[in-house]
């Protein structure tokens, strides 16, 4: 059992105690939570698990102190508490125990009767008794909303400011990837950066290594690990005229700067990259090359030594 696990079960114990909230507890959009330490100092860790459906959805992440009303983690000891959290979607009321700062106990949700309307005059529509409690988890304040808004992005709806809060793309996000020189506006590829991890710093580092991606090759370069230092190394090994696809290609292909070192170590002086990605298409391993070149065949191209091993001659 974890330290979380263990948290749980000592409040699920003492919770029994808690015969009102845990009557309401039964009502939608109630549940459980947790609480510890967080290393982000002015935070604490902090998890809503909701209980829907059968199951259980969980948000875990670390919290600003102030937002938790009534709440004072630095008391010692044992402790009933009481606490809870406004949000412009509704209010969290909680009620549990702390040990030492950390514990766990039960919360019920009470919708903000205005939110829904207020979202729908900014133009964001559909907001459900589920989605509202989503938003409240996620913090998608009116605030945030105009903000968004004001970004004239594409595609952005409701479900996308969820999805903005969950990834942490704000108006600050987008402004710096401005800055470094690519202007994004479709929500989407906004969500996309934000989850394969496509920064301002990899976009000012392409910039100025001469490259000018689109968002869909920045996206290519991240889910295939072609990053800035990566780049470099190849630059090293004198690849530093390959275009963004070659680039793709060789993350694909396993066309790294050690394979290349050893094919050159082997006699190979910088083979094009065309070259180098059949070879890693068809098995041209350094390894095949000196088993090769041990039977005497010592002067082989690399369009032979493919050539050989499409044939399957080993």
């Amino acid at each position: 059992m974890n330290r979380r696990d263990g948290i749980v079960a000592y409040v699920l114990v003492m919770c029994a105690l808690l015969f009102g909230l845990v009557s309401r507890a039964n009502e939608s959009f109630s549940g459980s939570w947790t609480i510890q330490h967080s290393d982000e100092p002015g935070k604490i860790q902090f998890a809503l698990i909701h209980h829907q459906h059968g199951g259980n959805s969980t948000h875990d992440s670390a919290w600003p102190t102030s937002a938790f009303v009534g709440l004072d983690v630095t008391k010692p000891g044992k402790q009933e508490v009481q606490f809870t959290i406004t949000r412009d979607a509704g209010r969290f009321d909680c009620q549990g125990y702390l040990n030492h700062g950390e514990g766990a106990g039960v919360f019920h949700f009470l919708a903000d009767s205005k939110y829904a309307a207020e979202m729908k005059s900014l133009g964001f529509i559909g907001i459900d008794e589920e989605k509202q409690f989503s938003m409240a988890v996620m913090d998608v304040s009116l605030n945030f909303a105009r903000e968004m808004k004001d970004q004239h992005l594409k595609g952005l709806d409701t479900d996308k400011l969820i999805a903005f809060r969950i990834f942490s793309v704000n108006s600050q996000f987008i402004k710096e990837l401005h800055d470094a020189g690519i202007n994004v506006s479709d929500c989407d590829k906004l969500v996309a950066f934000r989850i394969h991890g496509v920064t301002p710093e990899m976009v000012r580092f392409l910039h100025k290594s001469g490259y000018q991606p689109d968002e869909d090759q920045l996206i290519a370069m991240r889910i295939h690990g072609a990053t800035p230092e990566w780049i470099a190394q190849l630059q090293k090994e004198g690849y530093d005229k390959l275009d963004i696809d070659k680039l793709i290609a060789f993350r694909i292909h396993g066309v790294s700067p050690e394979f290349i070192e050893k094919v050159q170590a082997l006699g190979y002086q910088h083979p094009e990259p065309d070259q180098l990605i059949a070879m890693r298409i068809h098995g041209v391993t350094p390894e095949y090359i000196a088993a090769m070149k041990a039977r005497g065949m010592k002067d082989l191209s690399i369009d032979q030594l493919v050539s050989l091993r499409i044939q399957g001659i080993d």
